[in-house]
């Protein structure tokens, strides 16, 4: 049986807020620690380290509650002075979690059943906060989904019960007050927000019938109509949900574990959108490939998708699912909006060399690109200024450590784990939205010691028989494509849609055929041999003079293409290499009129 061992401090009612400066939680081999951000950057004062080392560490949402567990007990301290709020004789827990408003911690140990026990232990408990008192115990034998879903004020918690959504009302877990019954629920995802509540509820498709995503509001959830929106689609093994701030749109990625064509290692994805008024799309994305990585826009009105195979390329999307703005191809496969929502980070990490590319969202400006190789986590400060990058065990044993950066690519902070201490984790403090306001984007990198780390410019590979030639586009492995606003022509087309695009560029190509045909003189009807003259000199050779008009017809498709070229269109291998010819042309070309 489990009890609760330490006298509790009750949270007053009005609780002092966490320091400006955020914390940042160090979970390692050699115990757990509280870090003060930037731009001291030092041990918590107020907080004991514990040098056990831990399962879990998490902070409440609002920041003011830390706690973890070390194998021994479940500890909850307070932020701010690291006082002792509760302590559970819990030495099994493996995760930990708070309620929205700090009323219920909730912890889950790994479900196991003794030999000679018809039935096991329940793992999932939730325990009140000020009392330490058990409220229900439950049995979750799933890690995935392990932790209830509440609304921001708690009024509705949500969990999924053999295929089927349990809805609690009040914190009240003795009474299912709802249940959303449907196939087999195989997944949810309740909004965030006030209310009301809405919930995003995925069913795989079965025997020949397609998967699909219904959205409902609480508690509409019978009946035909009861859906706000709807949308079904085959090849899907696995989705995944997210909701923007706002709670008016969930994105949903379909993924399966095997491409049937062949293309792809990772399987196939498609990106969907779904918009509690009954729209829906889906997202086309211009590049073949995998969806390494999908993100709201606090702002809730745009997402940016990472996706391609590689260089991949990172898409800006608005609501209407029509392309904002374009980065181009990059070593990347992820994406990280700051908590403000003026600033975008595209980076390559995993199997990729850490390079970052840090954007001004609002001027589409590329503020830095520093590298952070080997890293296995990356997250925002809350304040909007800094980042954290992490080497964490067990993704990689070896050079575990983070840094702290500025986003102009400053590294603040730096800290290497000794010779066989593993890091595990690092995590900031939460605080409520709108804690730390929007600066203004800065270019130059800030001050500090341990200096920047630009990423080096990279290279194409080139197999050893083309290093010793001249780079040229048909050597390179992959076409790379620049930002929207760094391609030859590009100037103010960022606010023009892709049908805007393409009209502008028909009427400019019809108006250049007009002047051409102006500029060419007339042929006269009378086919006599001087009639037929051009404005340029012959040679009186008629072979001659075919040879020049064929070099000068080949020449004029040449500049053609460069001018394709040049307005962002991506030419094939034969188109590269006629525009290749072009000086060997113009030789030739000379030697003929020079023999005239």
């Amino acid at each position: 049986m489990t009890h609760f061992r330490q006298t509790v401090f009750l949270l007053p009612a009005h609780v002092n807020m966490a320091p400006p400066i955020p914390l940042l939680a160090v979970r390692a081999s050699d115990g757990t620690s509280l870090l003060t951000g930037p731009p001291t950057c030092e041990q918590h004062s107020s907080f004991q380290r514990d040098s056990r080392p831990s399962r879990c560490v998490t902070f409440s949402r609002d920041g003011t509650l830390f706690g973890w567990c070390n194998g021994r007990n479940v500890s909850v301290v307070k932020s701010s002075d690291g006082s002792v709020v509760s302590t559970f004789d819990l030495p099994k827990t493996s995760l930990l979690d708070f309620s929205p408003l700090n009323t219920v911690v909730v912890t889950w140990q790994p479900y196991s059943k003794a030999q000679n026990s018809p039935q096991a232990d329940a793992n999932l408990q939730l325990w009140d906060l000020q009392s330490g008192q058990l409220i229900k115990a439950l049995y979750q034998k799933k890690v995935d989904s392990w932790c209830p879903s509440w609304s921001e004020d708690e009024k509705i918690c949500v969990r999924s019960v053999n295929n089927e959504l349990h809805f609690y009302e009040n914190n009240d877990f003795n009474t299912i007050a709802n249940k959303l019954h449907m196939q087999k629920v195989s997944d949810f995802e309740l909004s965030p927000g006030v209310q009301p509540s809405k919930v995003a509820v995925y069913v795989p498709g079965s025997k020949g019938a397609p998967s699909f995503v219904r959205l409902y509001q609480y508690p509409v959830l019978g009946g035909p109509t009861a859906a706000l929106a709807n949308k079904s689609f085959f090849k899907a093994d696995r989705v995944s949900m997210l909701w923007n701030r706002k709670a008016s749109a969930v994105l949903v990625t379909a993924s399966t574990e095997v491409d049937k064509t062949g293309a792809s290692y990772y399987g196939e994805q498609t990106l969907h959108y779904l918009a509690v008024n009954g729209e829906t799309a889906v997202v086309q994305l211009p590049k073949n490939g995998p969806i390494y990585d999908v993100v709201w826009s606090p702002n809730s009105t745009e997402f940016c998708v990472v996706y391609g195979f590689m260089p991949a390329k990172a898409t800006v999307f608005n609501l209407k699912c029509d392309a904002v703005f374009d980065f181009g191809t990059g070593p990347r496969n992820a994406a990280y909006y700051s908590p403000q929502g003026h600033i975008l980070v595209l980076a390559g990490f995993g199997n990729l060399r850490g390079q970052m590319e840090i954007w001004d969202v609002k001027k589409y400006k590329q503020v830095s690109k520093p590298q952070a190789a080997d890293t296995t986590h990356f997250s925002w400060c809350p304040d909007g200024e800094h980042v954290v990058t992490a080497t964490c065990s067990p993704r990689l044993r070896v050079s575990n450590g983070y840094k702290i950066w500025h986003y102009t690519g400053s590294v603040l902070h730096k800290w290497d784990m000794a010779a066989g201490s593993e890091l595990w984790e690092v995590r900031w403090q939460s605080f409520p939205d709108g804690s730390f306001p929007e600066r203004a984007v800065k270019y130059q990198a800030v001050v500090s010691e341990l200096g920047t780390t630009q990423a080096p410019p990279t290279q194409a590979y080139r197999p050893p028989a083309l290093r010793h030639l001249p780079a040229t586009a048909s050597s390179k492995l992959h076409e790379e494509e620049p930002p929207q606003n760094m391609r030859p022509g590009a100037a103010g087309e960022k606010s023009l849609s892709k049908s805007a695009l393409k009209n502008q560029k028909k009427r400019e190509a019809k108006k250049a055929a007009k002047q051409d045909a102006k500029s060419e003189p007339e042929t006269p009807s009378d086919p006599a041999p001087v009639s037929n003259s051009q404005s340029e000199p012959r040679s009186g050779d008629p072979e001659t003079d075919k040879k020049i008009k064929n070099l000068k017809k080949k020449l004029k498709a040449i500049e053609e293409l460069k001018e394709q070229q040049a307005s962002g269109k991506v030419l094939q291998k034969n188109q590269l290499e006629k525009v290749q010819k072009e000086e060997q042309l113009l030789k030739e070309l000379e030697e003929l009129q020079i023999g005239q």
